[in-house]
């Protein structure tokens, strides 16, 4: 399950965003990786405890926990702290076909997170850099991702997926991992499905007494489904 999350961030928090990442010092992107991702992994990241990874990570959370939308698709329990990535041509950065580790540690917490849901939020506009596309494989084909600065796509954390190589420019993004009230995906799929009928049928016909039952049925699903 696919999902794209238009707007997580506005224009003027993009722009905060980029003023930050401008200035921060980065590191080799593999500080993060597992084993099998440490050997296809070429780009740059925000070492994670710095002054500017607080504030934006921060700034992240707060625009999830406001938004509908992937509160509805995701269904979070923990979110992983938002993590910052960059990807320069002149480094002829990528990252090759991996799949993420299934658990993430926290730092400095010991608390560990199931990476049931993986998201990638754009920082950078399509028009700045080349290649730099998100590939992500279902078991319908290939998709490739490349959204603009404040959109967000959000995953399967199973799904194998790369980042293409960037031949102009600079790719920057926040990615991050969340452990879902509803591990399996297809259960949270279905859940998602529900809830965008209500909230469709609830704008064109308020009134619906099918609202009521519809609307039970989602709860009483999640109280049934969920890992609390």
């Amino acid at each position: 399950m696919l999902i794209r999350i238009p707007n997580v961030l506005s224009p003027e928090q993009v722009k905060r965003c980029r003023e930050v990442l401008e200035r921060a010092a980065w590191a080799d992107g593999r500080i993060t990786a597992g084993h099998q991702s440490a050997q296809v992994k070429r780009n740059l990241q925000l070492p994670e405890g710095t002054p500017e990874a607080r504030e934006l990570g921060d700034m992240v959370l707060s625009a999830l926990n406001r938004n509908p939308l992937f509160m509805s698709a995701v269904l979070p329990k923990t979110i992983f702290p938002p993590l910052f990535n960059r990807y320069d041509a002149d480094g002829e950065m990528n990252f090759g076909s991996h799949v993420d580790n299934a658990i993430r540690t926290i730092p400095g917490t010991g608390r560990r997170v199931r990476t049931d849901v993986s998201s990638t939020l754009f920082l950078s506009s399509p028009e700045e850099y080349d290649g730099g596309e998100l590939v992500i494989e279902d078991t319908y084909g290939s998709h490739s991702v490349k959204l603009p600065a404040g959109d967000m796509i959000v995953y399967p954390g199973t799904s194998v997926h790369l980042v293409t190589k960037v031949t102009r420019g600079s790719r920057l993004a926040s990615f991050f991992w969340t452990e879902s009230m509803i591990a399996e995906v297809t259960k949270r799929a279905m859940m998602f499905d529900l809830d965008m009928s209500i909230i469709r049928l609830n704008a064109d016909h308020p009134e619906h007494p099918s609202l009521v039952s519809l609307t039970s049925l989602y709860h009483n699903l999640l109280r049934q489904w969920a890992l609390t």
